[in-house]
C-alpha cells in the first residue's frame, strides 16, 4: 500500500527514473533499500523477496523519503522478517501424470516420444496436455514453450475484449517472466503479461488485463486509476486478493 507523507520540500530534480542504493539506520539494523525517482505524486514503499524499494517523486527530498521510512520503521522491519522466512515453493520436477493448474483447472501432463512437440486434449473428461520428446529433460522447455504460446494467445484475446470498453486500440503485447511482477504499461512498447498467469483462473486473468490497460489512462495508483480498474473489472478487489493467494503457490519448473 502507499504511504503519504503531508508534504515535501523541493530539492534538486534528479533524473526521471533514476535508481540509487542505499542504507538506512531503523533501530538496531542497517536496512538497504533501492530509491527510485519517477513521475508520480507521493512516496510508495514495497518489499518483497528483492527487498526494501522505495518510489518517490523527483522533488521529493531524501530527507522526506527517510523521515518515512524511520516512520514505518517497525512495519519495515517486520515485513523484511517474514520475507527472509519464506522459502521459495520447491520446483516441479516434469514427470508422468504430473497434473498442473491451467486457468485455475487441473491439466495432466503426460509423455511420450516424439520430436519435442505437444499434443493438447481439452475436450477429454481429464484435459490432457502431451509432451512428445526426444529426451525427458527437453520436458522443462517444451512445456514452458506451450503454455507461453498458449497464454500469448489469451491474453491476446483478452486485451481484444477490453481495450474497446476503455475506447483504445489493443496495445502491443509481449510476455514476461517476472517473479513477483505480473503485468507493466508503457505508453511507448505497450503492455506486458506475465506468462504464468495461464495457471489462474480466467478471471483473475482478466483482473491484471483490465489492471494495465487503465494504465493507458491513467500511469498511477490514484483514485482515478481505480475508478478505471472498477468500470473495465467491477470485481477487482476480491480478485486482487484472489491473485495474491494463488501467487504464493504458482507452480515453477
Amino acid at each position: 500500500m502507499p504511504w503519504l507523507p503531508e508534504a515535501w520540500r523541493l530539492a534538486e530534480r534528479p533524473p526521471a527514473s533514476a535508481e540509487t542504493s542505499r542504507t538506512i539506520e531503523l533501530g538496531e539494523r542497517t536496512i538497504p533499500y533501492v530509491l527510485r525517482r519517477a513521475r508520480r505524486k507521493t512516496i510508495g514503499l514495497s518489499i518483497d523477496h528483492r527487498g526494501l524499494r522505495v518510489g518517490a517523486p523527483p522533488r521529493a527530498s531524501l530527507r522526506d523519503v527517510e523521515a518515512l521510512l524511520v516512520q514505518h520503521g517497525e512495519w519495515i522491519g517486520r515485513k523484511l522478517d517474514e520475507w527472509s522466512r519464506r522459502s521459495a515453493p520447491e520446483a516441479l520436477r516434469i514427470t508422468d501424470g504430473l497434473v498442473l493448474p491451467v486457468l485455475g483447472g487441473p491439466l495432466r501432463i503426460r509423455l511420450a516420444l516424439g520430436a519435442n512437440r505437444c499434443v493438447w486434449n481439452l475436450q477429454a473428461a481429464e484435459p490432457a496436455l502431451t509432451l512428445c520428446l526426444r529426451s525427458p529433460a527437453d520436458a522443462p522447455r517444451v512445456l514452458e514453450k506451450t503454455l507461453r504460446e498458449k497464454a500469448r494467445e489469451l491474453f491476446g484475446e483478452r486485451l481484444a475484449h477490453y481495450a474497446p470498453q476503455l475506447g483504445v486500440e489493443p496495445p502491443t503485447l509481449s510476455l514476461s517472466a517476472a517473479r513477483t511482477r505480473w503485468g507493466s504499461c508503457s505508453l511507448r512498447s505497450g503492455i506486458r503479461l506475465n506468462w504464468r498467469l495461464i495457471h489462474f483462473p480466467l478471471a483473475v486473468v482478466d483482473y491484471v488485463v483490465a489492471h494495465e490497460l487503465a494504465h493507458l489512462r491513467e500511469m498511477n495508483h490514484s483514485p482515478r486509476f481505480w475508478a478505471i480498474v472498477a468500470r473495465l473489472y467491477p470485481d477487482h478487489r476480491a480478485t486482487r486478493q484472489e491473485l495474491k493467494r494463488l501467487a504464493a503457490n504458482c507452480p515453477r519448473w
